[in-house]
């Protein structure tokens, strides 16, 4: 049972629908026109794997298809999806030689949530288009329990149980189940005796399950547990909904006994509802569908403990077999980040370098040396500015980082004043060490908390960052110098050597995973709706100039 509290309750997992639709499919039969079917390919491992298919649509070019797709979404990871489009010509197996390969596309869920309706063009084998046929892609939360109702109880000449005092009454609300049994769906706490009102809050999902009929029992508290049972009323959700300008929703709390047994009995007192507050709690879908934008920056540390990047031994060395662990971190984060984020450009700032013209050290610069835009295209224009950037730069120190929080809380501050749910800041943070101004940095952060931003830090190397895990918070509440506590816990810490021989997709999982959350504490106490979603095109001439990977295994794999 969920409370009012900070943020409300959000689920872990959301699970999404996609709705697929095609349009200008390639003729391949001879009398008649194609007879699509579209398969859903997930990838695991490395390996594409089928997890389901339409129905097959006979002779129709311009086919919407019925079969709804079901996904578990999740934030932290890259889930890459392929669709593909054949022809059938038989009624058993589907995708085989038999059938016509009418086109394919790859892309992630990430990018069809961030767009809610996402067109693309379909492709033949080796990236060939497969004409003007495009696929258009629906994608839809699945609702679970996304509010809470609070409800308001008092009553009227409940029965004294009590010899010397009045009743200490408490309320217990049971679910009727279809097979007839009952179910607790929620226990107040006991209302001392000077007292009639009964106020909780409960999962509007849990009261919607009692739309049928619900069972309420009243009882008479007992300290040794052996509580008098007062009596009970039968109310369903629809009921309760009836209140409303200025009028109340009554029932008869009737002692079934006492009803048998005394002639003139009416009742054991009245049980009033005074007020009904149905609460909604978006999720961080509703947020990203809505138009939320995911703004990613990068910041580098570029001081000398990391050793000279000429010498293999540096961790800033460029390998060209192998990318380094900055490299490695930052890929990993940030191509998760980039799908949620229409422009595909990112902040790359570096921190405890001498930089050119006049190698003064700084703690807040661009890498690609441009103070009047320092963001870069897509990640791969990340990597290539910070490879260009260290011939240039002399390695120095210290290792401070609050310049750059303080930077980016500045400026999701001013966007604040915008006060909608348009767009929510992630700084990635790489070090090779302990911060050197941890007492601005924690002060930093605290500022932070209250901006719509997340700091991930990730360790690089192998020192003892034992002291960065105080930044975190998860071992108890982050202050600042003076003793002020952060609004929300924004900071997530880890040791990039944890992550060593896993895969990039396990370090992003880890680093990640708490941003929908952080996302969704944010706006709800800043009391912020999502945004309308915006209509897209659907045409996919908009997209035809986007690159999109080749299918080399397309229409051999089904």
């Amino acid at each position: 049972l969920s409370g009012a509290a900070l943020g409300g309750p959000v689920a872990c997992v959301s699970k999404v629908e996609l709705r697929v639709a095609c349009k200008a499919l390639l003729d391949r039969d001879t009398l008649n026109k194609s007879d699509p079917c579209v398969i859903l390919m997930v990838q695991n491992q490395g390996q594409w794997t089928e997890l389901d298919r339409t129905e097959v649509i006979k002779s129709n070019l311009h086919p919407v298809f019925a079969k709804v797709f079901t996904l578990d979404y999740y934030f932290e990871e890259a889930q890459k999806l392929r669709f593909e489009v054949y022809d059938i010509h038989g009624t058993h197996s589907i995708g085989t030689r038999d059938d016509d390969f009418l086109g394919g596309v790859e892309c992630t869920l990430g990018q069809i949530v961030a767009q809610k309706k996402m067109v693309k063009p379909l492709f033949l084998k080796y990236a060939k288009y497969a004409g003007k046929s495009a696929i258009t892609v629906h994608a839809e939360e699945i609702s679970g329990n996304n509010g809470y109702v609070e409800l308001f109880f008092c009553a009227k000449k409940l029965d004294d149980k009590d010899l010397f005092s009045k009743s200490d009454p408490f309320l217990e609300i049971y679910r009727i189940n279809d097979d007839g049994t009952e179910q607790l769906v929620h226990r107040t706490e006991v209302i001392p005796s000077l007292c009639i009102y009964l106020s909780f809050s409960m999962c509007e999902g849990s009261v919607c399950h009692c739309l049928v009929v619900s069972q309420c029992l009243v009882w008479d508290s007992d300290s040794r547990g052996k509580h008098d049972f007062i009596g009970e009323f039968y109310a369903t959700f629809r009921e309760m909904q009836k209140i409303g300008g200025g009028s109340k929703v009554t029932w008869d709390c009737i002692n079934p006994k006492y009803k048998l047994k005394k002639k003139n009995y009416k009742n054991s007192g009245v049980v009033i509802l005074s007020d009904l507050k149905l609460h909604r709690v978006y999720s961080f879908l509703d947020y990203i569908m809505g138009g939320c934008q995911i703004h990613f920056t990068v910041a580098i540390d570029f001081t000398a403990s990391n050793g000279d990047p000429r010498n293999s031994c540096s961790l800033h060395y460029i390998n060209p077999y192998q990318p380094n662990e900055y490299l490695k971190a930052l890929i990993a984060v940030g191509e998760i980040c980039q799908d949620y984020d229409s422009d595909k450009r990112f902040s790359a700032l570096g921190f405890g370098a001498r930089i050119p013209p006049n190698y003064e050290v700084s703690h807040d610069f661009a890498i690609n040396f441009n103070p009047e835009d320092d963001e870069c295209e897509e990640i791969q224009g990340v990597v290539e500015a910070y490879q260009n950037c260290l011939p240039k730069i002399q390695l120095y120190g210290p290792t401070n980082v609050s310049p750059i929080i303080s930077r980016i809380a500045k400026l999701s501050a001013g966007e604040e004043t915008i006060k909608d749910a348009s767009r929510y800041h992630i700084l990635l943070i790489l070090t090779d060490g302990v911060v050197t101004d941890m007492a601005d940095t924690r002060e930093a952060i605290v500022r932070a908390s209250y901006q719509p931003l997340s700091i991930i830090i990730v360790g690089v190397g192998n020192a003892d960052f034992t002291d960065m895990q105080i930044l975190d918070g998860d071992d108890g509440v982050l202050r600042s110098p003076k003793g002020e506590p952060v609004l929300r816990d924004i900071v997530q810490f880890v040791p990039f050597r944890d992550f060593k021989t896993a895969s990039p997709a396990a370090l992003a999982k880890c680093v990640l995973a708490e941003v929908p959350n952080q996302v969704v504490e944010y706006y709800s106490h800043k009391a912020i709706c999502p945004m309308p979603p915006v209509p897209s095109c659907d045409s996919p001439t908009s997209l035809a100039n986007t690159p999109t990977e080749s299918l080399p295994a397309v229409g051999t794999t089904a």
